[in-house]
């Protein structure tokens, strides 16, 4: 008489294929699910970035439309060669750069004080994400209206920090670069932080609580268990928090037509975009600039996703 016992390392190969199995069946499901919503993006987007891709091959001006001419790569070559396009490129990636490192800070903080506040709870989250619904442009206007030289409450609340001058000798932030694109950075943070902390409490609720009391048992102080508990097992919500805003915020165009109209150089590539095709009619230019917002926002996501290096796998609990 025979008996058989499974060893280790046959139990730890059926844990390992069972789990591999059970990641395939998810993965296929998943796929299945998103498919139709796949399917109509495609049906929408296809089309016109496929147009902006031919459109960008021709010299096309709305104005002169039977001056339309093949020109090849020569719109892109015209591009990268501009000065101003690298500005304009510099001034979104200091805008988003900024803009959400500020917002990670400041969201995090929101994002532990809802996680643990037990009193009033509903009302406080309520009230942090009051800033995310409303429009952008309404937003925009009212810190137009804020940072306004005659009318606005910045200049009259911070006169007694240094810079800052109210009455008769009121600082103009509209009126040279730096301020001005403080003020845009400051209506950005101030508008999407609540989408932040959003995202970032969603990651904070699946931190172990056990984790975190055999941390402060074993004599980790706060900071300790921060940096070595719980932002470790947040790193997955993190990606995906600053890779949505940085993306959105690489986009930025609402506040900085509504607040400069791309004046004292504070324009942005969308707006660049924006100046060409809308205002210029340059369809050819405005669609090679299209076309190259998109690549650079492809290779931005790409970047962010590396330097991450988050294991999927195991932020799902496979692994």
């Amino acid at each position: 008489m025979t008996s058989t016992v499974a060893t280790p390392a046959a139990a730890g190969s059926r844990v390992r294929t069972s789990g591999t199995d059970r990641a395939i069946a998810e993965n296929r499901l998943g796929r299945k699910l998103v498919a139709p919503a796949v399917i109509v993006m495609l049906i929408v987007t296809a089309w016109p970035m496929i147009q902006a891709l031919y459109l960008s091959l021709f010299r096309y001006r709305l104005t002169t439309p039977d001056d339309k001419a093949f020109v090849g790569l020569a719109n892109y070559g015209t591009i990268l060669s501009d000065s101003l396009f690298w500005k304009d490129t510099l001034n979104t990636v200091i805008i988003m750069v900024v803009s959400v490192a500020i917002e990670l800070v400041i969201g995090f903080a929101f994002a532990m004080v809802m996680h643990r506040i037990i009193f009033a709870r509903g009302a406080i989250r309520t009230s942090i994400l009051i800033p995310y619904g409303i429009i952008t442009v309404v937003s925009a206007f009212a810190w137009q209206f804020a940072f306004s030289v005659n009318n606005g409450f910045v200049n009259q609340w911070f006169a007694w920090l240094p810079g800052i001058n109210s009455g008769v000798d009121a600082t103009n932030w509209f009126g040279s670069h730096w301020p001005a694109m403080f003020a845009i950075m400051v209506s950005e943070i101030w508008k999407t932080t609540p989408f932040m902390s959003l995202l970032l409490l969603a990651g904070l609720s699946q931190v172990s609580e056990d984790m975190i009391e055999a941390a402060q048992v074993d004599g980790a102080t706060w900071w300790q268990r921060l940096w070595k508990v719980i932002i470790p097992n947040m790193r997955a919500a993190i990606m995906v928090a600053v890779l949505f805003r940085a993306l959105d915020a690489f986009r930025i165009f609402d506040n900085i037509y509504i607040m400069t109209k791309g004046a004292q150089d504070t324009e942005s590539s969308s707006f660049l975009t924006y100046r060409q095709v809308i205002e210029q009619f340059q369809l050819g230019l405005g669609s090679a600039l299209s076309v190259l917002l998109f690549l650079t926002v492809l290779l931005l996501a790409w970047l962010i996703v590396k330097l991450f290096r988050v294991d999927l796998a195991r932020a799902r609990g496979e692994a």
